[in-house]
């Protein structure tokens, strides 16, 4: 079975296994307050162009976000998201298990508009007793999206020119975000990332660590105290320099970013070919994430040698699937599947 299900199906790139068996002897202090997680901090400042962030290491996205989303809302308050958005969608309710509610919005393959989420505050103040509602506390956007969609650099300052006229904090699941970076045609940088959110996280789950985010705070409003949430929500992993480690072999010489275009190249491959084949798509997807449209017994068949996503039911006879390509695909696994599409 080749699996093109998700983007973590392998372990870890070899190069960060190498650094964790070398220092695996070493004895560091815990709860990442250890050299390594200092040094991938620093590294990461650098590469963000953000010198005063804050840096902290979790273990994994749904952890992280709910982390994040909870150190910031008041208890009244809840998140704007797209109606697709991953905390929406596919975390189990996290954030409102938490006490805060997910206020979806409309949006256009999975990107939420400026004009939207400027709409949602508008109509909060101008209801007849806004108390009485939940009050749009943040907005929350992922880069790249559910879709496999990228915000452009305009999006993104229209969407901060929100967060600044109503005060409100603007936060990015980075799960994906080398993969969005790289992705065709894509315009952002991530020092335009840490330029326009007040806080976001750097995915390493799914690019090639173990495990981890490192979730980024530019914000001062927003730094104090967030180690206390960290640890309150379970993530402050005694042996934190796992995190660390991890972290400063995928930022010392760019590896983050090589890992990112290995996958989005080899996605333009798979996509290029379905294209060819005459195959239509759910959304036209510039990342590692494609969703073309199969018949129905084309699935089938296909899932008995190749993993990938069921996503959507298009009509009766046709369905939208995902295929996913990673830091660790091959070409010849994309060349497998390629030839076993008629």
């Amino acid at each position: 079975m080749i699996q093109f299900q998700c983007d973590y199906s392998e372990g870890a790139h070899p190069r960060i296994l190498e650094r964790l068996v070398e220092t695996n002897f070493e004895q560091t202090p815990g709860y990442g307050e250890d050299i390594y997680c200092r040094k991938a901090a620093g590294l990461i400042r650098n590469v963000c162009g953000a010198p005063d962030a804050d840096v902290h290491f979790l273990v994994g996205g749904t952890q992280t976000n709910f982390t994040v989303i909870s150190s910031i809302l008041r208890p009244y308050q809840g998140v704007l998201c797209a109606d697709t958005g991953h905390i929406n969608v596919h975390e189990t309710g996290a954030v409102e298990h938490g006490g805060h509610k997910v206020l979806a919005l409309p949006s256009e393959n999975g990107k939420l508009s400026a004009e939207t989420a400027r709409n949602a505050m508008i109509a909060h103040m101008e209801e007849d007793g806004p108390e009485h509602t939940v009050q749009p506390g943040m907005i929350y956007i992922s880069f790249s999206t559910e879709l496999g969609t990228v915000y452009t650099l305009a999006e993104l300052e229209a969407l901060a020119a929100v967060c600044r006229e109503y005060d409100i904090p603007l936060f990015i699941d980075g799960a994906r975000m080398g993969y969005g970076l790289a992705s065709e045609g894509c315009d952002v940088t991530i020092k335009d990332i840490a330029r326009l959110a007040d806080v976001f996280y750097i995915g390493g789950t799914k690019q090639g660590a173990l495990f981890g985010e490192a979730v980024v705070i530019t914000n001062d409003s927003l730094k104090k105290d967030f180690r206390y949430f960290i640890k309150q929500n379970g993530g402050m992993l005694a042996k934190g320099r796992l995190l660390g480690i991890q972290f400063l072999a995928l930022f010392e010489d760019g590896l983050y970013f090589s890992l990112s275009e290995h996958a989005v190249s080899l996605a333009h491959k798979l996509r290029a070919a379905l294209k060819a084949k005459g195959y239509a798509f759910l959304v036209e997807s510039p990342g590692n994430q494609q969703f073309p449209i199969l018949g129905n017994e084309l699935v089938k068949a296909l899932s008995s040698e190749f993993g990938f996503s069921v996503w959507k039911n298009v009509d009766e006879s046709h369905t939208a699937v995902r295929f996913c390509t990673s830091w660790a695909t091959t070409p010849d696994a994309v060349d497998k599947l390629i030839e076993a599409l008629p």
